[in-house]
């Protein structure tokens, strides 16, 4: 949070691994590292054994191409990979793979919405890297603490992503971050599920005083590895930069961890430049040559951005932001939402992802379902709001008719046609309903015309009761309040 005197300046690197059948530079499966069993899906070239050569991925180009297209960038026609070299336990050549002085595609940018409106957010650059493998810290029963090496994600093809410091809020990233999520989803490129670290974020933030122009000194804050975590390393961060302004002090330039336990970010080392890295050309790999060919392909291929998406659902739909927003999350939803507009005889718009947003998503919830495993057909939701909107069956019928065919596969027509649910609209019928609950109970009609006016939604449920719901429930408001 901003303190009044103070801005703030936030930069993030996104690591996103691409959900490619194959590693970076060789054939080794891309696995569940949260699933397979350790050092399983490893062979001389990922495990950096001396006299392998890399070869790289066409289909991680590919991919790293959608995404780089996706967010407006130019794409160098000839990039090239780099070794950056630093020794850890997780890099077992000693060295990561990776594109720093040319890298794959520049200049982009990726619009957000937040509580100030739309923000664009510039990208800097998207480049290729392979990823490094999984440490396990552990403690065994003396006390000892030690590491275990997992070398099943060490070369996985993993896209970086880096904005410029365009951010200045905690909402401003939340936003971004959850838009680059969605789009790397929509490209699938990406599954985004951050449980299983497939996207992690490294945050650049600063602060300054708002008299000046110039940023302040940078810190680097790594591995977060969820929005939980990002947001409140940030968050701490910018307390602690400006205080330490507000009481004389300076920022070092570091790099910090996340404690997210206690809270706190914590010191790992200093950090002066990039070139801390020693990165210098790696020699077995040629210069990445991209076809314009392969560019205009790629590009035709695109889908319709998220943010896009978003804008034309409330545009041309007239659906209320935070309405549009949920439906665009998820490609297949949205998908799902125009598809049945186009199944239903008046479609409406409004109508629908009320539909999907209330009870179809109730009954994902409900059963534990993903959108991938639902087999409800588009063209059953809108025959339901077909015979909704016709009249056919009332709004509590069609909350039934819709969950027994979210589970069965039935055609809704088909279920209302043979269990009788066939909305009641014969006025002489409902007539004789309500004047039989009404004389039923004279003695809660007297109470209602002595003033206990709420009676009338007791009323209103006997007739429901009575028509096992399937009464039109403005006929019987309707004739209620002529009888009473």
């Amino acid at each position: 949070m901003n303190r009044p005197g103070y801005l703030a300046d936030i930069g993030l690197e996104v690591h996103a691994e691409l959900q490619t059948a194959s590693k970076m530079f060789c054939a080794c499966p891309v696995v569940d590292t949260t699933q397979a069993a350790p050092n399983t899906a490893v062979c001389p070239v990922c495990a950096g054994m001396p006299g392998t050569l890399p070869v790289v991925n066409a289909r991680a180009v590919d991919f790293a191409l959608r995404v780089a297209l996706a967010l407006g960038c130019e794409v160098a026609p000839s990039s090239r990979f780099a070794r950056k070299n630093y020794f850890y336990p997780d890099l077992p050549k000693g060295y990561q793979i990776s594109q720093y002085e040319f890298p794959l595609a520049q200049h982009g940018v990726l619009p957000v919405y937040t509580s100030d409106g739309w923000v664009n957010i510039r990208i800097r650059r998207v480049h290729l890297e392979e990823d490094t493998a999984k440490l396990t810290h552990v403690k065994d029963a003396d006390g000892q603490s030690y590491s275990l090496v997992d070398l099943n994600r060490a070369g996985i093809p993993l896209l970086e992503i880096v904005t410029e410091p365009d951010m200045h809020t905690v909402e401003q990233v939340y936003a971004y971050t959850h838009s680059l999520r969605t789009l790397l989803q929509y490209l699938h490129v990406n599954t985004g599920d951050l449980e299983k670290g497939v996207i992690r974020f490294e945050a650049n933030v600063s602060v300054h005083s708002a008299d000046s122009e110039i940023l302040g000194t940078r810190v680097e804050i790594k591995n977060l590895n969820s929005f939980k975590a990002m947001t409140g390393a940030i968050t701490y961060e910018l307390e602690r930069q400006t205080a330490r302004l507000e009481s004389g002090k300076s920022v070092a330039q570091e790099t910090l961890g996340w404690d997210e336990v206690a809270g706190v970010t914590i010191a790992q080392r200093s950090k002066e430049e990039a070139h801390d890295y020693r990165y210098f050309p790696e020699p077995d790999l040629p210069p990445l040559v991209i076809p314009a060919s392969q560019i205009s392909a790629v590009r035709e291929s695109l889908p319709e951005r998220p943010d896009q998406r978003l804008r034309r659902f409330i545009v041309e739909f007239g659906l209320a932001h935070s309405q549009a927003d949920l439906l665009i999350n998820e490609r297949a939803v949205a998908d799902f939402f125009e598809a049945v507009l186009t199944h239903m005889q008046a479609p409406d718009p409004a109508l629908v992802a009320n539909w999907i947003v209330g009870e179809f998503f109730g009954l994902m919830n409900a059963h534990h379902l993903t959108m991938a495993e639902v087999t409800l057909p588009p063209q059953h939701l809108a025959a339901v709001l077909d015979a909704l909107q016709d009249g056919a069956i009332n709004a509590a019928t069609a909350k039934t008719v819709l969950a027994e065919a979210f589970l069965s596969g039935e055609s809704p027509t088909a279920l209302i046609k043979a269990r009788g649910l066939q909305q009641i609209s014969d006025r002489d019928r409902l007539k004789k309903t309500v004047e039989d609950v009404l004389a039923a109970h004279p003695a809660e009609v007297s109470a209602y015309r002595d003033g206990k006016t709420a009676l009338a939604g007791w009323f209103f449920g006997q007739v429901m009761r009575e028509t096992q719901g399937q009464a039109n429930p403005r006929m019987v408001k309707a004739i209620l309040d002529e009888k009473l």
